[in-house]
């Protein structure tokens, strides 16, 4: 007996992963140099910082709403150009500017419509005697205006109509779980969010298990369709160029070691607290879980907590890892638990008690004691 008490200090116990003291020293090692992982305590003040960093990742706030670029002039666009001059025109004359048979009179103006042209490669529509005009980037009253001031000096005071008739830049990209996937073309009207959703014929999926994401600039911005649905700010103005993709119940966290099931566990757009995370993976294991040891690590953002940088897996996105723990053994957990936020691929992690690990090795040595003990009664 005493030899298998020895030999217990070296043996490694099996187990479904690190201590509680393991994960709360926050010093990770591996094969590489030992890196330190921010450790929070959740309570109500960390939980209501985390709903409030939610909130900044709304599309009211992240993606501000500005119609302005949707009637900007892109290349490949389709540009109709009608130049009006008064009497007596002397550049852009037609039949209807002649004189009006054996009366003498001049008949009434009317606009010299140029071929519908394309804007090319470098941005710009031909206008004769104006030349080259930039077309790219400009609204049409931009371009009518520099057609003018080309113009001014050689036609007899011109006035310009230019009108968009294809639009091939600004549009809009629907995909994912919708009826049909499209693409959009943006109008002055200034085309919004569920403008693009209802283009594409609405969701193919119950609109509770919705999430929209909408990728502007290298960027992605995720909400719940309900609560864009529900609050009309968040219900933004399209740009140009903009992606919304459709995703049907896309979030998930995993669930590890002395919960109630381990298990990659779904949850709906609309988001779920730590609480009701508990609640689905069946809780804690009463005679094994150590419920000062309940952990949530996840990738945040190195200014959320005052983590360095240098900290981050990937050059890409420069999140660091955090490691969020909660002591249930204390009452007033079980309010934060129920307003602190969880995240996609979020991974919760129960560990187990110091008293379970001391049950394991106990059992160990008492599965080597009793046949020892059966061989020596049996010799008596």
């Amino acid at each position: 007996m005493a030899s298998l008490l020895a030999a217990g200090c070296t043996w490694s116990l099996p187990t479904s992963g690190p201590s509680t003291s393991g994960v709360a020293e926050g010093t990770y090692g591996g094969n590489g140099e030992p890196v330190q992982v921010a450790v929070v305590d959740i309570n109500a003040a960390v939980a209501q910082r985390l709903r409030r960093k939610d909130d900044d990742n709304q599309f009211a706030r992240a993606l501000a709403s500005d119609a302005s670029m949707t009637n900007r002039i892109g290349r490949g666009d389709m540009i109709d150009v009608a130049i009006w001059e008064a009497p007596p025109a002397m550049l852009f004359i037609n039949a209807s500017t002649a004189l009006g048979g054996t009366s003498g009179v001049m008949a009434p103006t009317r606009a010299n419509e140029l071929p519908t042209q394309m804007v090319d490669a470098n941005g710009n529509i031909v206008v004769p005697y104006a030349g080259n005009v930039a077309a790219a980037g400009r609204t049409t009253e931009e371009v009518q205006r520099d057609i003018v001031s080309h113009l001014r000096g050689k036609a007899n005071q011109p006035q310009v109509m230019v009108r968009l008739s294809g639009n091939a830049s600004a549009q809009v990209t629907v995909v994912g779980e919708v009826k049909g996937s499209t693409r959009m073309p943006l109008t002055p009207k200034g085309e919004r969010l569920l403008d693009a959703l209802a283009a594409a014929g609405g969701p193919a999926q119950p609109v509770n298990k919705t999430t929209l994401q909408l990728s502007r600039g290298g960027r992605s911005y995720a909400m719940p369709l309900n609560a864009v649905i529900q609050d009309p700010k968040q219900n933004v103005s399209l740009r140009a160029g903009d992606v919304l993709t459709v995703l049907f119940q896309p979030l998930s966290f995993m669930a590890l070691g002395a919960s109630g099931k381990s298990d990659e566990i779904n949850f709906e757009a609309g988001g779920i607290t730590l609480a009701q995370a508990l609640g689905r993976a069946n809780g804690l294991l009463d005679n094994r879980a150590d419920a000062t040891g309940v952990f949530i690590f996840r990738f945040e953002d190195p200014a959320l907590w005052g983590a360095h940088a240098d900290a981050a897996t990937s050059a890409e996105d420069r999140k660091v890892p955090v490691v969020y723990r909660a002591n249930l053994k204390d009452p007033a957990t079980f309010f934060a638990a129920q307003r602190f936020p969880m995240q996609d691929k979020d991974v919760l992690y129960v560990s187990n008690a110091p008293t379970a690990e001391l049950q394991k090795f106990l059992n160990i040595v008492l599965s080597g004691a009793y046949p020892i003990l059966n061989i020596v009664n049996m010799t008596r």
